[in-house]
C-alpha cells in the first residue's frame, strides 16, 4: 500500500463567516492510499481553530508512513486501531486516513460503503444548506440564490433575531440556526421562543463547548431542541452532552473518521439522542465519505461542496430530495 498527498486550496463561491472567524479559501488535505491498481480517497480541512494545517496533517502521517504502508488489515478499522494512538490529538489526519481507507476497501470489493454496512440508501435525510454570516441583505441574496428546503442559518451577531426575522420573509423553508458557542444562557433561553415562532426547527450549539452545567439547566427550560457540535468532539463526549442536549453533531475530522463516528452514534442511541453528522467546507471527498453514514441519521448537514466556486472531486450528489450515491463503489470519490 502507498500514501500519497494532495494538499488543495479550495476557492469559495462567497466568504464564509462564522461568529469567531471568516475567509475565503479552505486548505485541505486529500490522502490517497493506492493498493492494487485501486486509490481511495480521504480528506481533512485545516483548521485554526483546532491548530490543524495541512502541513501538520501531513508530517503526522508521514511519520508513520513505513509502519501504515506495511501494515497489513482486512477492514479499515484494523487500520485505525492500529495507528489512533500513535496520530494523539491529530485527529484530522486520522479522519482523512480512515476515509481513504474505507474507500479502498469498498473498490477493492466493487462494492459501496454503505452496502457493506448494510445501509439503505434510500433512508438518508435532506441536507441543510449553510448561510453564513454577513450583512443582512448579504444573507438574504445569497437565500435567493440558493432555493433549498432546510437551510442552517449560522448566529452569533447583535442582530440575530432580526436576521431571522428578515430571511423568514423570503422563504418557508425549514431553519436551523447555529451560534458556534456566542450566546449566554439567558440569551438562549430568550431567543428560542421567538425562534420557534419562526419556523426554527433547533438549536445547534448556543455556548462555550464546556458549559454542560449551564446547558443542562438551558435545557429545561428551552423549548427549542438543543444540538451539540463543539460540545461533542470525540467518543467520550457523547455521554457528557445526555443531560446538557437534545442531540449531537458528528464532526467526521473532530472524532478521527468514520470508524469513531459509527461508534459515537450507536452511543448516542443508546442514551436516546437525536444525532446528526456535519462537514467542514470541503470537497466531495470529504462529502462523500460522510454520506456512507447518512442511512442512519436524524438530520445531515453536507453541503460543503456546494459552497466551494470549484470542486476537486466528484462523488455523492446532494440535492434538494436527498442524495444520489456514485456508480464508483467505495465512498463514490474519484478525483477531477
Amino acid at each position: 500500500m502507498q500514501i500519497i498527498f494532495h494538499p488543495h486550496n479550495l476557492r469559495l463561491r462567497h466568504t464564509f463567516a462564522i461568529s469567531r472567524e471568516s475567509y475565503d479559501v479552505q486548505p485541505s488535505l486529500i490522502v490517497e492510499l493506492k493498493k492494487d491498481g485501486h486509490s481511495g480517497y480521504g480528506e481533512a480541512t485545516a483548521n485554526p481553530y483546532y491548530q490543524i494545517t495541512v502541513e501538520n496533517m501531513m508530517q503526522t502521517i508521514e511519520n508513520y508512513r513505513a509502519f501504515i504502508e506495511g501494515l497489513k488489515w482486512d477492514e479499515p478499522t484494523a487500520l485505525w486501531e492500529a495507528v489512533a494512538d500513535k496520530f494523539g490529538k491529530n485527529t484530522f489526519a486520522l479522519c482523512a486516513l480512515d476515509e481513504a481507507a474505507y474507500d479502498l476497501w469498498g473498490k477493492l470489493q466493487g462494492k459501496p460503503v454503505h452496502s457493506l454496512w448494510g445501509l439503505d440508501p434510500q433512508k438518508a435525510p435532506v441536507s441543510n444548506y449553510t448561510i453564513g454570516i454577513d450583512t443582512i441583505e448579504k444573507m438574504v441574496e445569497k437565500l435567493k440564490e440558493f432555493p433549498w428546503p432546510i437551510y442552517k442559518i449560522k448566529l452569533g451577531t447583535k442582530d440575530d433575531l432580526q436576521i431571522i426575522r428578515e430571511l423568514r420573509r423570503h422563504t418557508g423553508s425549514v431553519f436551523r440556526v447555529d451560534a458556534n458557542c456566542a450566546w449566554s444562557a439567558s440569551q438562549t433561553i430568550a431567543l428560542a421562543p421567538e425562534l420557534k415562532k419562526l419556523g426554527v426547527e433547533f438549536i445547534e450549539q448556543p455556548m462555550r463547548a464546556d458549559a454542560y452545567e449551564e446547558m443542562r439547566e438551558v435545557k429545561k427550560q428551552s423549548v427549542l431542541p438543543l444540538m451539540a457540535d463543539e460540545s461533542c468532539i470525540v467518543e467520550k463526549d457523547v455521554e457528557k452532552c445526555a443531560d446538557a442536549f437534545h442531540g449531537i453533531n458528528i464532526k467526521l475530522t473532530k472524532c478521527g473518521g468514520l470508524t469513531p463516528a459509527r461508534r459515537m452514534i450507536s452511543k448516542a442511541r443508546e442514551l436516546n439522542l437525536k444525532v446528526m453528522v456535519g462537514c467542514m467546507t470541503e470537497s466531495s471527498v470529504g462529502i462523500s465519505a460522510l454520506a456512507q453514514l447518512a442511512p442512519m441519521l436524524d438530520y445531515v448537514d453536507m453541503d460543503g461542496a456546494m459552497l466551494l466556486a470549484e470542486d476537486i472531486a466528484k462523488g455523492v450528489v446532494v440535492h434538494e430530495k436527498g442524495l444520489t450515491f456514485s456508480d464508483v463503489p467505495g465512498n463514490g470519490t474519484v478525483l477531477l
